[in-house]
């Protein structure tokens, strides 16, 4: 049985969604995840528990063709590798991993042994060829044993194998499984729009994913409605730090966004999306705290065969003065698969006996049956 999503609360979102309201509405995106969980307990140390996973987005599945891209952070308390090359060379190469913190390299050293095995590369010259994985990361360690690395190179692996198109596990999966968001049970989400545009106006399509990590609960925010004021109880049970090691509602997680689109962009152009996704976030509360890791990456599907190492490329590109109704794509879907990620997941316990506690749905289901009258 599906998880519920946002809008079975009955929260109301702007802007209309794709068929699955997820990246992979974009076509030829296909995500995976490897969601690893085991042990109870106190252990620590390396030892477990573990609650935590990988999440892969591939952005024209398996094949390999490079798509233009661009990057952002609001605040860079995190980390997004590759990204310098990415910047320079306007293309994203290699598929997007999501993980923990602390996996970040196991998870890089995976994707570049994927890719030699996978033939999803150039060459250079002769049998030379070099690439720069993207990896991205929010940190899980008050649910899982961050330290003890558990994230293996199979469970890289897996994600990218068992990648696809259509409807995307929300929740406590993939590389989203140990997350906080607002001081409930985060993690992955996703959502698209369609907006005007194309050849014969068929429609662009937005599509975003979210590993949500971050935000206080004192700011959660709902359809313009303070929540996080009316949702005072369930907060997170944490037995590991002393009381006063942490400022009341201080922000110390982090959020990763991915924007795809098949709307014809160049590098710059998907750059101003990226500067788009921090309205999303703000809208349900987050704030770019000093602790926080708030880092963005846009690709365009449009103009397949544009990377070329050598000769020129003859590529589309969409006028900025039709661009806007793109950046409202982008806040919206942002709002709506960090809400998703939020109603999908549930209670978990982890390292310690640390409890974190789902969004409570009757509660906020009446709340918006309230506003609307019914």
């Amino acid at each position: 049985m599906a998880n519920k999503r946002a809008r079975d609360l009955g929260i109301p979102f702007r802007g209309t969604p794709g068929r699955h309201n997820a990246i992979t509405d974009v076509s030829g995106v296909e995500v995976g995840l490897t969601t690893v969980i085991s042990g109870e307990g106190t252990a620590g140390g390396g030892r477990g528990p573990v609650r935590t996973g990988v999440t892969a987005i591939l952005p024209r599945g398996k094949k390999f063709d490079p798509v233009y891209a661009g990057w952002d952070a609001l605040n860079g308390n995190g980390e997004m590798t590759g990204t310098t090359w990415l910047r320079e060379s306007g293309f994203l190469e290699t598929p997007v991993v999501l993980t923990n913190t602390f996996s970040v390299g196991v998870a890089r050293d995976a994707v570049v042994r994927w890719i030699d095995r996978h033939a999803y590369r150039s060459y250079l010259i002769g049998d030379l060829w070099y690439t720069y994985p993207v990896v991205a990361e929010t940190y899980d360690g008050q649910l899982n044993d961050i330290v003890g690395q558990h994230v293996t190179s199979g469970h890289v692996d897996a994600a990218l194998d068992g990648a696809a198109s259509g409807p995307v596990p929300e929740g406590n999966v993939g590389g989203g499984t140990g997350m906080v968001c607002h001081g409930f049970k985060g993690g992955t989400g996703t959502s698209s729009r369609i907006v005007p545009g194309g050849r014969q106006n068929s429609g662009y399509t937005v599509g975003v994913l979210v590993q949500a990590n971050h935000g206080t609960r004192k700011l959660f925010t709902v359809a313009g409605i303070p929540l996080g004021e009316q949702i005072t109880d369930l907060m997170p049970e944490v037995r590991i730090g002393s009381p006063d090691s942490r400022k009341p509602g201080m922000e110390t997680g982090s959020i990763v966004v991915i924007v795809a689109t098949d709307a014809p962009l160049l590098p710059h152009q998907l750059g101003r999306l990226c500067r788009r996704v921090p309205i999303g976030i703000g809208l349900v509360g987050g704030r770019g705290g000093n602790e926080s890791g708030d880092i963005f990456l846009a690709f365009s599907t449009a103009n397949p065969g544009a990377f070329k190492r050598r000769s020129t490329s003859r590529v589309e590109s969409l006028a900025n003065d039709e661009m806007t109704p793109l950046f409202e794509a982008v806040v919206d879907a942002t709002e709506e698969a960090i809400l998703n990620a939020l109603v999908a997941a549930e209670t978990m316990t982890g390292i310690h006996g640390n409890r974190v506690y789902r969004l409570p749905h009757d509660r906020v289901a009446d709340i918006f049956r309230k506003r609307s009258g019914t």
